[in-house]
């Protein structure tokens, strides 16, 4: 049964073995989230209009859309919800097991722009020292903040 299943999967080369594999595995979102800073050292925190009261400060963080790099998913994400421009640096997270869902943060560093929120997601929008954040910022997002390299 093994050498057929083997001649089978050769046999069938190409997007016909990526449609198996992809009808056969799970299928995941996945939420990236940029660590913005300053050339001060200061960190861009949110406050998000859609998370729960009391916890509504943390970084700039949305889903990867099909086929994009996650570096330009922390780009886009900035520019949409603040206006700023970044550059996405080093991967600090990456974290899978909760439900279908793939945690991915990378450091990112204000290259230039002018700060425009998006008033539908966002409330507000400011740079705080690591030192003196605000209260209700998401427990994940200070992990994140104090932390240097990947997990």
């Amino acid at each position: 049964m093994k050498k057929i299943i083997a001649w089978l999967w050769r046999t069938i080369r190409g997007p016909m073995q990526w449609r198996v594999l992809w009808l056969a595995h799970a299928k995941f979102m996945v939420g990236v989230t940029g660590v913005v800073r300053d050339n001060q050292g200061r960190v861009l925190l949110l406050r998000h209009r859609m998370w729960p009261e009391g916890r509504q400060w943390g970084l700039p963080t949305g889903y990867a859309v099909a086929g994009e790099e996650f570096p330009l998913t922390v780009t886009r994400e900035v520019k949409e919800e603040t206006g700023l421009d970044v550059k996405a640096g080093a991967l600090v997270h990456l974290k899978s097991g909760y439900k279908l869902r793939v945690e991915v943060a990378y450091e990112a560093t204000l290259i230039g722009g002018t700060l425009k929120i998006d008033a539908f997601e966002i409330l507000e929008a400011q740079w705080f020292s690591p030192d003196s954040l605000p209260q209700g910022v998401q427990e994940s997002h200070l992990h994140l903040i104090q932390r240097k390299t990947i997990d």
